[in-house]
């Protein structure tokens, strides 16, 4: 992650920034956590309504830092 936010701007559903300045990914719609609970390697589902958003969040990360699998 290079810190740049696009993701919680264009997802916040999904994304999260930290006061480490890196942003990660939440449970779908979850309160945002205090502490980053999935990091690197972890999977989360994604509400049907929230995917396009995803989607773009990973095509606009200039870390290349979000990965996509589809069901």
């Amino acid at each position: 992650c290079t810190g740049d936010g696009l993701c919680e701007e264009i997802a916040p559903s999904v994304f999260f920034g930290h006061e480490d300045g890196l942003f990660y990914v939440k449970e779908d719609g979850s309160e945002t956590p205090k502490e980053p609970t999935h990091k690197m390697s972890e999977m989360v589902d994604v509400k049907p309504e929230n995917v396009e958003a995803v989607i773009e969040a990973a095509e606009e990360c200039p870390g290349e830092c979000i990965f996509l699998e589809m069901a």
